[in-house]
């Protein structure tokens, strides 16, 4: 994650420049699509949850079994409804 130090006149510009363009009629020529990409790591539970029952709530241990990281890639047309996703088993270098 990335933090901003502070909100210069540079960014200010670059940022309603970038809102200016989402707002923009949809045209057919240009489409406009946003991407992302996420790490996630993955978890396994290392101990069954004990279930419920009337009157006790289901107990679930806290610990786990770290399983690797995947990545998330998501890429949107908002102005058609359109999104495309995308999971990877491992996420290594390219």
């Amino acid at each position: 994650m990335w933090c901003i130090q502070a909100i210069t006149p540079e960014y200010r510009k670059r940022m309603y420049n970038l809102l200016n363009l989402y707002s923009k009629e949809y045209n057919p020529k240009y489409h406009l699509i946003v991407m992302d990409e996420k790490s996630k790591q993955l978890l396994e539970d290392s101990r069954p949850a004990i279930k419920g029952r009337p009157g006790k709530l289901e107990k679930v241990d806290g610990e786990y079994k770290r399983k690797g990281t995947c990545n998330i890639f998501v890429a949107v047309a908002p102005s058609i409804g359109r999104r495309v996703i995308k999971l990877t088993d491992t996420r290594e270098k390219g």
